[in-house]
């Protein structure tokens, strides 16, 4: 079964906080369910589509609009689009979730929170160390602000939740809005995962 209802899944949160991980697993399950799916990672679309770019507000503002613009023409095609950066600024994400609501599609905001404590005790690339020596400037959550959603459509507790029951929350949510099909298979009470999705 495949729904040619295109949206967007809008993975915001701290570097280092699962966002890319996650959304690789909920591009899987979509995939299974027949959907066409497209994932754009912040780290790839700064060395492609964002190539040149720095770290300023503004060149950041022009990241997220450069992956918000993708992701409308994604969605209004009927592709589930899937963006993973950090995009630490609330008025660009309304802007970006403006613009494909405009377009007929949904816009699904997901917080992938972690406290920053978590992040910098597992620090897998190395980069808060860094920043917390004055050797990376503009680093989100150390010397440059990430502005946290204040009504995300899904909360992800990434230092409490394991990769599968946060993409089961996701899907949850998802089959709730009617933009994917029920997975008949799955045992899991519909009203405890969409319970679950907010938080």
């Amino acid at each position: 079964m495949s729904s040619s209802k295109g949206f967007t899944l809008w993975f915001t949160g701290l570097s280092g906080a699962g966002k890319t991980t996650l959304a690789v697993a909920v591009a899987c399950k979509l995939r299974a369910r027949g959907l066409r799916v497209e994932i754009l990672d912040g780290d790839e679309v700064r060395m492609n589509l964002s190539k040149g770019l720095g770290f300023s507000r503004e060149d950041r503002d022009a990241n997220i609009r450069r992956i918000g613009y993708v992701c409308r023409l994604l969605s209004r095609n009927g592709v589930a689009a899937i963006s993973a950066a950090i995009s630490p600024y609330r008025e660009v994400r309304a802007e970006v979730r403006a613009a494909i609501e405009r377009d007929g599609a949904e816009f699904i905001e997901i917080y992938v929170k972690c406290p920053l404590e978590v992040l910098i005790e597992r620090d897998v690339k190395g980069l808060y160390k860094k920043a917390l020596a004055g050797e990376i400037s503009n680093f989100t959550g150390i010397s440059d602000p990430y502005e946290e959603p204040r009504a995300p459509d899904i909360v992800i507790e990434s230092d409490r939740e394991t990769i599968e029951e946060s993409a089961a929350k996701i899907i949850a949510a998802l089959e709730h809005r009617a933009l994917v099909p029920k997975d008949e298979t799955n045992t899991d009470s519909q009203e405890d995962l969409v319970a679950r999705a907010r938080g």
